[in-house]
């Protein structure tokens, strides 16, 4: 029988691009949720080339909160090469991250916490119901199952980036998608090696600020292209482990 664990070291992650006017409440909420659960607690954020004050914003609240690392992309590099960024400079045992845009509720990262049994490898959120418009709803469920089907992903919501995951997986399986892709990469990689998931749902809000880089036309291409390119690489390649590729 699985019983809970007490999760004390853990970095919380932000990718962060013109996320001037949410990064910041973000970061607090996530500080607030966890700090009375875990004894050791760092917080990293990438800002992937913003051209907004994020970078401002970020210098400042790290007055604030001295336990904050930030890191500069100084051009825009894409949403993968920023979570790359932020798993190379974590240093605890246990890793989360979510958006700096402000569509999740960063408290929840307490939920995430309580969810760790002594099997767990990874706290994988899926979205209660998308806070975009029609469109965007559309766009993101047919993404889901297009890439559940390619790639035989069993969990429920591919694409939700609220996830908390033993950092020595992604240091036993480096990621190399510098893209939205690396999202579809990591849950494949992980589910290959075994992971065990324990899945949990999340609230997902309209965005608060800005434009989602992710629904315009150019983005899907190289999304579509980038997709492409993973499935050749990871499913036509020989099984190594007892999973069906």
């Amino acid at each position: 029988m699985n019983t809970n664990v007490n999760v004390t070291s853990v970095t919380a992650c932000f990718p962060c691009f013109n996320d001037s006017k949410t990064i910041a409440t973000m970061v607090r909420d996530v500080q607030g949720a966890l700090a009375p659960l875990v004894d050791d607690l760092e917080m990293i954020v990438v800002d992937d080339g913003s051209t907004d004050a994020s970078v401002e914003v970020l210098r400042s609240l790290q007055r604030e909160i001295p336990r904050l690392k930030v890191v500069v992309h100084e051009t825009n590099q894409g949403y993968g090469a920023a979570l790359i960024s932020a798993f190379g400079a974590a240093t605890k045992e246990w890793v989360f991250y979510t958006d700096g845009d402000g569509q999740y509720d960063a408290k929840e990262a307490a939920l995430m916490i309580g969810a760790v049994a002594d099997d767990t490898d990874i706290v994988q959120g899926y979205k209660i119901g998308r806070g975009d418009n029609l469109a965007r709803r559309f766009i993101g469920r047919a993404y889901h199952h297009v890439v559940k089907l390619l790639f035989r992903l069993p969990v429920r919501d591919t694409d939700c980036d609220f996830r908390l995951l033993r950092r020595q997986l992604v240091i036993d399986h480096p990621l190399t998608s510098t893209s939205g892709v690396i999202c579809v990469e990591m849950m494949r990689a992980l589910y290959s090696a075994n992971a065990h998931f324990v899945e949990l749902p999340i609230h997902h809000y309209f965005r608060p600020h800005g434009r989602s880089q992710f629904f315009r036309i150019p983005h899907l291409a190289r999304s579509a292209l980038g997709l492409a390119s993973l499935w050749w690489r990871v499913m036509l390649r020989p099984p190594r482990d007892g999973k069906d590729h």
